[in-house]
């Protein structure tokens, strides 16, 4: 283990200060960024970061601090900057130090090979995904942007009760954005590839979904405002499920943030859904072993056949709600615990996309939806969001469609499910993800 014996002169001297149960937490991570225009490297950094945080138990309260120098200086800082933090906690809900799980499932999420790929491949992938998209149509004017990034990182975490964790895993990924001009009319699109095994980075695949995809809006029109049938396309349909990801921590829950308040063991959704967290996906953005608090992570079901199943709980919620933590508790050597999911998706379903829209008699395919972040209420579930796709009429694709909005609440969506897809897809960062979805209505304003 690195820093073995600055976390050890760490531990030392908070027991000396007075500190009970204490917490060392060492966070690195780097990164590399490759962005190409117009055949030319336009930008290449590298960057690397390092910190650590330290927090203990004094006078009854859960003092932390942290430090972005990981050496013997940090040491006095630390641990009278947790002092100084438990002395001002007015938090009723007390923090403390875990002491361990039973055990621990081994998750390999680091992949070695890919940091030993040359970096002028990596900056050829991006020149080449770059010309190749180009090349494809004579209708693409641009390449807006075309990235290839990296990044690495790596958890120990220490405490006094004996607990020692150690983490390491990267991931890399390909985005391209395109633009493409017929006369006055022009449409963006782009598409991106995630991964940490350099070999499934698919230039012609990736460029050609791209441009196939802007082309196909060219001529896109506006439709008649009302209810439609709606198929969310896998990307779409993870966005959206990411949006509302919040409603199932029991943080949210306890402070009323979330209408899943008291609905544990009740149907809240078509029998055909089921949502998962997998802390053990293969080759899954999200997997681990443990959380930031030591406790091991547990693969779970939080709706089951559309059953409220269970709420993602720290330590603190779980004590709170009487019941087992789920390894949900995460934070960075910067900040302090918070509930987040692993791997969160909507399991696959048993209808193929094609038979999704072979299905829809008067429908749209939503392809996009913007203004995530500013247009829906988490707490109330309700969404009004700009959308483009295409038209669907008796099982077909019959045009494209943009400058409409769509309008719904997701706790009534979950219930109008009509079919889901068996083309699970992860969306960036990459532990979010979900197959098609086609729901029975949804208000579609337009013209």
């Amino acid at each position: 283990m690195e820093n073995k014996a600055l976390i050890e002169e760490l531990l030392e001297k908070g027991k000396q200060a007075g500190f009970e149960d204490m917490e060392v937490y060492i966070q690195g991570s780097s990164s590399m960024d490759i962005k190409v225009f117009k055949g030319e490297l336009d930008k290449y950094t590298i960057a690397d970061g390092e910190g650590m945080s330290f927090r203990g138990v004094y006078n009854g309260n859960m003092g932390y601090a942290y430090s972005e120098k990981v050496d013997s200086s940090s040491v006095d800082m630390l641990i009278e900057g947790a002092k100084q933090n438990a002395s001002v906690i007015e938090d009723e809900d007390k923090e403390f130090i875990f002491g361990g799980s039973e055990s621990y499932r081994k998750v390999e999420s680091y992949n070695p090979e890919l940091e030993k790929v040359d970096t002028s491949k990596k900056i050829d992938f991006a020149m080449e995904l770059e010309r190749v998209a180009l090349s494809l149509d004579e209708r693409v004017e641009s390449v807006s942007t075309c990235l290839y990034g990296e990044s690495s990182g790596y958890s120990v975490l220490v405490n006094s009760k004996g607990l020692v964790l150690e983490d390491r895993s990267n991931m890399a990924y390909g985005y391209i954005s395109v633009k493409v001009k017929d006369g006055d009319d022009i449409k963006t699109a782009d598409r991106y590839v995630l991964s940490n095994d350099f070999s499934k980075f698919d230039i012609s695949q990736l460029a050609k979904e791209a441009v196939d995809e802007a082309i196909s809006m060219i001529g896109a029109k506006s439709v008649e405002s009302g209810d439609y049938e709606i198929v969310l396309r896998n990307d779409v349909a993870a966005s959206l499920v990411d949006s509302f990801e919040g409603i199932f921590s029991a943080e949210a829950v306890q402070k009323d943030l979330s209408l899943l308040k008291g609905k544990l063991g009740e149907q809240i959704a078509v029998p055909e859904l089921t949502i998962v967290d997998d802390p053990f996906l293969e080759n899954g953005m999200g997997s681990t072993g443990f959380d930031s608090e030591g406790v091991a992570t547990v693969y779970k079901k939080l709706i089951e056949n559309g059953v409220l199943k269970t709420y993602l709980h720290s330590l603190k919620t779980a004590k709170k709600d009487g019941v087992e933590p789920t390894g949900n508790g995460f934070k960075g050597y910067k900040s302090s615990i918070s509930i987040a999911p692993t791997n969160f998706y909507v399991e696959n379903g048993s209808h193929s996309f094609e038979d999704i829209i072979k299905s829809v008699k008067r429908g749209i395919l939503v392809i996009d939806l913007q203004g995530l972040h500013s247009g829906l209420n988490s707490v109330s579930g309700d969404f009004s969001l700009s959308a483009y796709g295409y038209l669907v009429e008796n099982g077909e694709i019959s045009r494209p469609v943009n400058q409409i909005t769509v309008a719904g609440n997701f706790y009534k969506l979950i219930k109008e499910i009509e079919m889901i897809g068996n083309d699970l897809e992860f969306i960036l960062p990459g532990n979010i993800g979900s197959p098609s979805i086609k729901i029975k209505s949804l208000s579609v304003a337009g013209e």
